[in-house]
């Protein structure tokens, strides 16, 4: 199961860097995407969860779960959104603005535009 999960994150990593490294700014917003995507996983699977244990601790539990994992990735969800909706906005206004996609502002190549 550690195999499978590593193999996970290690794909969603390695896809959201090769589509931040591309040219045009909607690759990029959905490239961050899979890297919050990948770190909330590897977050939520290292606070070692069980199964069916409470979240607090009390006498007659035989053990708890860790909340602060939880807790970490709700955040981080939270904060993912907010910068979402953000880089997208910003997206729009840098096309509006220049008439490219293109994050250094070129339309195609490495010439003047």
């Amino acid at each position: 199961m550690e195999a499978l999960i590593a193999l996970i994150v290690g794909v969603l990593t390695a896809c959201g860097v090769y589509l931040a490294l591309r040219g045009r700014t909607f690759p990029l917003v959905l490239g961050l995407t899979l890297l919050s995507y990948a770190v909330n996983l590897f977050l939520f699977v290292t606070g070692r969860l069980t199964v069916a244990l409470p979240a607090v601790i009390s006498e007659e539990a035989a053990g708890y779960a860790d909340p602060l994992p939880q807790a970490l990735v709700l955040t981080a969800i939270v904060i993912s959104f907010g910068m979402t909706a953000f880089l997208i906005m910003l997206a729009l206004k840098a096309r509006a603005e220049l008439g490219t996609d293109h994050v250094d502002g070129q339309r195609g190549g490495s010439g003047p535009r």
